[in-house]
């Protein structure tokens, strides 16, 4: 059963029982806690705490899920996946354990022609938590389980909490036996690889209080409304119904195995370290397709750093395996066609998702260029100098300076015949995370303030009379200094402490909006303040950086916000409406906003869409917003009850929460209509300009808008004329004619490159054929031996060329060396069948340096006047085998 007929069953059945079926949130997530979605209960995490009523009774959906947090364990073990889908079914408030359960067993046992999974009853077994006698009484009537497949556990296994005061309660997990060859009789309680989990059921019925870990704290009664939140591990249950030992091997992933195999020239299965390869391969390579997919894009920091690590794990692994050309061009297709069948919208976005993944791959590989010039020349200075260990230093440079991995370091070192000094290096990088983390503390230090420490704030003081609406500045009190150890008596020059203040005029980040900048100032301090929010309802907290002075509670002082921050910020606000409402008048009124962020000089807006946007219409959308602005709309606010918005046609956005009384704006009447709680411009016209800068897919039928927003529109709109200019310039051509003349020089660059190419190919064949010809049998195996001058990658070519032009059904192995001292060895599958393994062949001739896969392998560090007798030992060493 395909993995995506799996994923239609669960959601079939769910929906013909009163479910309402809800799509898969974007992997990016707006909770500031997480970088993606890590489970499938995140989406629903404010109607199953009770912050926010959930619109139905009842939901189920299929949940994209990323974890990177065990990534070194990705292909080591047969239950890690960086990507992975959650299938769940959702009450809130509406049914319990007996139904739960009940559909659990039924979908998982019902036969698949009936509409479930077939899966043998007397093969499942369950864990209750110890204290949980009604879950178990429901499974021996429900299932008719015997009490020995009904196995207790305790906190840590079987009683979930978000690890704060909360809503918590038991779970009961189902495992499958997979049979006595994968371990140890005796349930999931002996082996969890035997016994596979493939369904959680959590049942929140109580609320917690204050305490660590995952037990330990104290049970304070039983919630008003209990909730349901299961699931089903859809990967985990693709292995069992395909009858798979691990999430590699099913069929969303196992084709992009094969392929990379392929390339590769490795068998699957063949070796241990090459299939741990061949799985990150599979692993990597489906985990960016889907964060590329919904809108992530390589960088250098939070989520673009996991995909560029991510992207280039995947790179690293295949030329690990020996594959030293484009890699991702073959294998992204691959995953694309093994993924389309649930998620459709990823062949619609496939061009822009493979032109952002081929050029992280090729930046990559021009990194892994620079990175091997500088290691070349440091290893023969350690050579020269007549040492054996490349520095820490040295190592530490090509990976903060190059972005070169240390593996990969290590690896290139040995085929040198020289090792690092991992220690010195490992020193260096603790130093470095150890100056990240301060750093991090240092900007972000509120974020290691305790909530229950501003909670007796506010309990003490009140709320902050907040007066961003009406004031940039105001005259205030210091409540509370607040760092991570709990209350501060007096803050310092250069300490970095929340403070709450009596008044405040400066706005907390809110409604897409980012949170003032500006100075607190007394008679004997000044403060920054960098950041502002609302960890309380009613309560605005302050992080503020003392630039000099000293500031204590009861502190009399200024709160001033920046008004050129404020004028960006109100422009950028504004702009978000207007781009909007200029969407809605192109596209129609189904289109609502599902997601916004704006700052000064910038905006980006979510809005569901089935397809890109194509050009002439982007121009509409950016039209129909600055025309707003040259007709210079009216902007007004106005309080009202929630009925009251709602009769008017105000637009309420579904992820916010409103009060009784709202707070509608409006540009230009009923033309831009929302409830809203930030600031914004008095005319559409000091906006100044709303310049569009990208459009993307961020998800299932959902499109992103970024824009660049008054002065920096302007700025935007410079850089881009002087682009044109200076391109125009350089080709000496008239603008108009710019997209002709540069279509013919990279039609012309392809076509030298691939003639280039094809000269390559046709001399490597011919020196390949005239090599295969002097083949020498060497106790049964057909030899090959050559020094040539070659760089690297074209002696790998050839001895791979000479390889594929020996007999296939006769053992044949191809020795090909530089006069540098580096060599390669490839030897067919004949060969590797009859025992004969190039890694083994390398390191043999090298004393130990040097490896690769059991089919192709590289050394070096020999000397230039020792090459020849090395070679001249591999027949010995071949027949001997």
């Amino acid at each position: 059963m395909r993995t995506a007929d799996i994923r239609s069953i669960f959601l079939d059945y769910f929906a013909e029982r009163g479910h309402t079926v809800v799509p898969s949130a974007p992997l990016p997530t707006p909770d500031p806690t997480l970088l993606f979605v890590n489970a499938g209960m995140v989406p629903f995490k404010p109607y199953l705490t009770g912050e926010v009523a959930a619109p139905w009774q009842r939901a189920a959906g299929v949940q994209k899920c990323v974890r990177t947090l065990d990534i070194e364990e990705v292909g080591r073990t047969t239950r890690h996946g960086s990507f992975f889908q959650m299938n769940g079914n959702f009450s809130f408030g509406d049914y319990f354990k007996e139904e739960a359960i009940a559909y659990a067993w039924e979908l998982s046992t019902t036969a698949q022609a009936g509409g479930g999974y077939g899966l043998d009853a007397d093969r499942i077994w369950v864990t209750v938590h110890h204290s949980d006698s009604d879950a178990r009484d429901i499974w021996r009537r429900v299932a008719g389980l015997p009490d020995e497949r009904i196995v207790a556990r305790g906190d840590e296994d079987n009683f979930w909490s978000m690890g704060v005061p909360g809503p918590c309660g038991p779970c009961s997990e189902l495992y499958y036996d997979r049979g006595p060859g994968l371990g140890r009789e005796g349930g999931p309680a002996v082996d969890e690889d035997r016994y596979m989990e493939f369904w959680n059921l959590v049942f929140m019925q109580y609320e917690r209080g204050e305490g660590p870990g995952k037990s330990g704290y104290p049970i304070l009664g039983e919630l008003p409304r209990r909730n349901i939140d299961t699931g089903m591990g859809l990967e985990r249950m693709a292995t069992l119904l395909q009858g798979k030992d691990n999430l590699y091997e099913i069929d969303e992933t196992r084709p992009v195995l094969d392929r990379a195999a392929l390339l590769a020239g490795v068998r699957y299965g063949a070796d241990t370290e090459a299939d741990v390869r061949l799985r990150i391969v599979a692993d990597h390579v489906r985990t960016a397709l889907m964060l590329l997919a919904d809108g992530t894009v390589p960088g250098n920091a939070g989520r673009g750093y996991v995909l560029r690590r991510i992207l280039r794990r995947a790179v690293r692994s295949m030329r690990q395996l020996g594959h030293r050309d484009p890699a991702l061009p073959e294998l992204l297709p691959v995953a694309r066609d093994c993924m389309a069948p649930g998620y459709p919208e990823i062949t619609e976005s496939f061009a822009r998702i493979a032109d952002r993944a081929y050029g992280e791959e090729d930046a990559f590989r021009s990194t892994l260029k620079q990175g091997i010039t500088v290691l070349d020349t440091a290893v023969t200075r350690v050579k020269a100098d007549g040492g054996r260990s490349l520095p820490g230093a040295q190592a530490f440079l090509l990976h903060d300076t190059y972005g070169f991995p240390i593996d990969l370091t290590l690896e290139m070192a040995a085929e040198q015949g020289v090792e690092v000094d991992r220690e010195g290096f490992t020193a260096l990088m603790n130093a470095q995370r150890e100056r990240a983390r301060a750093d991090a503390r240092t900007r972000k230090s509120g974020a290691a303030v305790d909530t229950s420490d501003l909670r007796s704030v506010l309990d003490a003081h009140g709320p902050t009379d907040w007066a961003a609406w009406e004031t940039l500045t105001t005259e205030s009190r210091v409540l509370a200094l607040l760092g991570a150890q709990g209350e501060m008596p007096v803050a310092r020059d250069g300490d970095i402490v929340t403070v709450v203040l009596d008044r405040s005029p400066f706005y907390a980040e809110s409604g897409g909006q980012d949170s003032d900048a500006g100075i607190l100032s007394g008679t004997s301090v000044e403060g920054e303040v960098l950041d502002v929010q609302r960890p309380l309802p009613g309560l605005i907290a302050h992080q503020v950086r003392i630039t000099a002075g000293e500031l204590a509670t009861g502190d009399a002082v200024h709160a001033a916000v920046d008004p050129e921050w404020r004028l960006g910020a109100r422009q950028a606000h504004s702009a978000t409406h207007v781009l909007h409402a200029a969407l809605r008048e192109i596209l129609g009124p189904t289109v609502l906003q599902a997601g916004s962020y704006n700052r000064p000089g910038y905006l980006r807006l979510d809005f569901p869409w089935r397809a890109a946007l194509s050009d002439p219409i982007r121009n509409e959308v950016e039209g129909a917003a600055n025309r707003a602005l040259r007709s210079d709309l009216p902007v007004g606010v106005r309080w009202m009850t929630t009925p009251e918005a709602k009769q008017l046609g105000a637009l309420a956005l579904f992820d916010e929460t409103y009060g009784d009384r709202v707070r509608v704006v409006e540009i230009g009447g009923a033309w831009s209509r929302e409830l809203c709680g930030g600031t914004h411009v008095e005319h559409a016209s000091q906006i100044g300009t709303i310049a569009l800068t990208s459009e993307v897919s961020v998800g299932a039928s959902m499109r992103r808008l970024e824009a660049a927003v008054g002065i920096e529109g302007f700025a935007y709109l410079a850089r881009e004329r002087d682009l044109v200019a200076g391109i125009a310039e350089q080709l000496g051509a008239p603008r108009a004619e710019l997209l002709e003349r540069i279509t013919g020089l990279l039609n012309r660059l392809k076509a030298a490159d691939k003639e280039n190419a094809r000269l390559r190919q046709q001399a490597t064949t011919v020196h390949a054929a005239e090599l295969a010809g002097r083949a020498v049998d060497a106790g049964g195996t057909l030899l090959v031996t050559a020094i040539v001058e070659a760089g690297a990658d074209d002696a790998r070519a050839l001895a791979v060329a000479v390889r594929e032009r020996l007999p296939a059904t006769v053992p044949g192995a191809v020795a090909v060396a530089q006069p540098t001292g580096v060599v390669v060895i490839a030897v067919n599958r004949a060969a590797h069948e009859a025992g004969l393994s190039a890694s083994d062949l390398i390191k043999r001739i090298l004393n130990g340096r040097g490896g690769g896969s059991p089919q192709l392998a590289q050394g070096g560090g020999l000397a230039a006047d020792r090459l020849t007798d090395a070679l001249a030992d591999l027949p010995r060493l071949v027949g001997n085998r």
